[in-house]
């Protein structure tokens, strides 16, 4: 899981009267309450008191959601549960928080952390009910950040805010240290973090609330069982593989040259050609698909060129083709590999003369139309074999785009699936459904073998299943929800799962690497923590 995958109405369960963080219940209060409580408190008790009691406060804070982040989700790496503190908080609506840098040496227990808090609501108080300060006065603040990173670290971490908007900066800044690394600096701050046994009582009140959570997912399944006796957010693209597809696209979308997209079944060649139609000078008219794979060769001839009455039996009257019907716009011959090699010639001359000849004429006609292709065969080895012309190819393939298949471009899982969430949502009259939080580590660690189509059905199947508009893991398809490897294959084995071919290519690796753990991630470019989670995972199974 990464830090920047968190989304608010994922992790908090909104229901009348009570709001939960996964076992942990929320209440709103209002910021100008909140001040003037802060007044109230700094009149009562002065100003260094107040200062302890809102800092032990925002540590506490800190540390109940440091808990409940490891509690939910399995991180990549200890910098990503570091960085999703201060995404919670910014989604908590505390402040904008951009971090600045973050230096980790894990081994030495070494930190070095600087944020920036934008529009500070805790700087907004201070400035309203008690006007301008001579020293910082994000005191909260400060304590929820000492407390998120203390908790993930297993040591004393201790943010001081050097900037701050209550004292007359720009901006709030601070800074984050592990105890040693500050040195006497840190000294006269300590006082304000003095507290009981807090990260010991936050781990056992972690442990009951799995133990909760669990029961009641079980009791769920339970009462569930009686009671039953298009177009992708190319916005949302976040891998660099996706991305350069997308430029390219977007790079030849103005200009008429033949596009031929490659990929597998199910990653989207069709919705990209729309795309690119979409953004061409020809969006105003027809994007006009066939299946090439689809129709035999004397109805997919008729199909693209059309025919003249009694051309064949059947042929009742003279009938416009494809490449007519798109005339202006764009035709889209998907499984180009399919189409025989005789009816290859005559695309061959469409393509190059822009006419074509319907079928029992002789005349020709002209044609206006922009023609883009995808195939998910190998189209270099049909010209070897003799089966796909390397004229026509080359044709095609003026542009060639290789869209890459889900399971190499798994940071678009969760843009894409809370797109089709979005539709679904629309299309099923759900406006309420969402994604529970622990169904995102379900999505991202299967390999979706049937690509963005089978994310897309999966998404529609979990929200027909799910109860309250909320997709849990169950409501998934069985085969995501309980990802096991059943059987034993043989390695070489045309017929073992893709899971099984991944498992036994980490074996291969961890062997060439003599077990070095972190080596073999290296190789295989995935984080030591997912491939230590593969391999516990695997254990489990065994």
């Amino acid at each position: 899981m990464r830090s920047e995958d968190l989304r608010l109405n994922e992790l908090v369960e909104f229901r009348e009267g009570r709001l939960d963080l996964h076992g942990r219940r929320l209440v709103l209060h209002s910021l100008d309450a909140f001040a003037q409580f802060r007044r109230d408190l700094v009149e009562s008790v002065g100003a260094d008191q107040a200062r302890r009691i809102l800092t032990r406060f925002g540590y506490f804070w800190g540390q109940a959601d440091a808990a409940a982040m490891t509690r939910i989700f399995e991180w990549d790496s200890l910098e990503e549960w570091l960085r999703a503190g201060p995404r919670i908080h910014t989604l908590q609506g505390v402040a904008r928080i951009v971090v600045h840098s973050l230096e980790l040496d894990q081994e030495a227990g070494k930190l070095h952390m600087e944020v920036a808090w934008h529009d500070s609501g805790e700087a907004e108080e201070q400035i309203v009910e008690l006007g301008r300060s001579q020293e910082p006065a994000c005191w909260m603040m400060v304590g929820y950040a000492s407390g998120y990173a203390s908790f993930c670290m297993g040591q004393d971490v201790f943010f001081i805010e050097k900037e701050c908007r209550a004292a007359g900066g720009t901006v709030c800044y601070a800074v984050g240290k592990d105890r040693e690394s500050w040195g006497s600096e840190i000294d006269p701050h300590l006082p304000y973090f003095q507290a009981e046994d807090i990260r010991g009582k936050i781990l056992d009140l972690t442990e009951e609330l799995k133990r909760k959570t669990r029961q009641l997912s079980e009791q769920r399944q339970r009462l569930d069982q009686l009671e039953q006796t298009g177009r992708p957010p190319f916005a949302e693209v976040h891998s660099k593989a996706f991305a350069r597809v997308l430029d390219t696209a977007n790079r030849v979308a103005p200009y008429d040259s033949s596009v031929l997209i490659t990929g597998e079944s199910g990653v989207g060649k069709e919705v990209l050609a729309r795309h690119i139609h979409d953004l061409s000078p020809r969006s105003e008219k027809q994007f006009v698909p066939v299946n090439c794979g689809a129709l035999p060769q004397t109805l997919l001839e008729s199909e693209l060129f059309g025919h003249k009455k009694g051309a064949f039996t059947g042929a009742s009257s003279d009938r416009q083709g494809i490449f007519e019907e798109a005339e202006g716009g764009t035709i889209f011959l998907d499984e180009i590999g399919e189409i025989p090699p005789s009816l290859q010639i005559k695309l061959l001359r469409t393509l190059q003369r822009k006419e074509i000849r319907r079928v029992g004429e002789s005349s020709t006609r002209e044609v206006d139309v922009r023609v883009m292709a995808a195939t998910n065969k190998d189209l270099g080895r049909a010209i070897e074999q003799g089966e796909f012309r390397e004229d026509l190819y080359y044709r095609l393939a003026v542009i060639e785009i290789e869209v890459p298949p889900l399971r190499d471009r798994p940071e678009d899982i969760l843009p894409l699936a809370r797109h089709f969430v979005d539709r679904f949502s629309e299309k099923l009259d759900m406006p309420k459904l969402k994604l529970h939080a622990t169904t995102l580590e379900y999505l991202q660690d299967y390999p979706w073998p049937g690509n963005v189509r089978e994310l897309q059905n999966a998404i529609e199947r979990a929200a027909v299943m799910c109860q309250e508009d909320v997709m849990k893991p169950e409501d998934l398809p069985p085969k995501i929800a309980r990802w096991t490897e059943t059987e034993e294959v043989p390695r070489d084995s045309a017929e073992q799962t893709l899971a099984r071919v991944e498992w036994n290519h980490i074996q291969r690796v961890l062997e060439h690497t003599d077990g070095n753990k972190t080596r073999a991630a290296e190789i295989l470019d995935i984080s030591p923590s997912t491939l230590w989670r593969k391999l516990k995972r695997n254990d489990e199974e065994e």
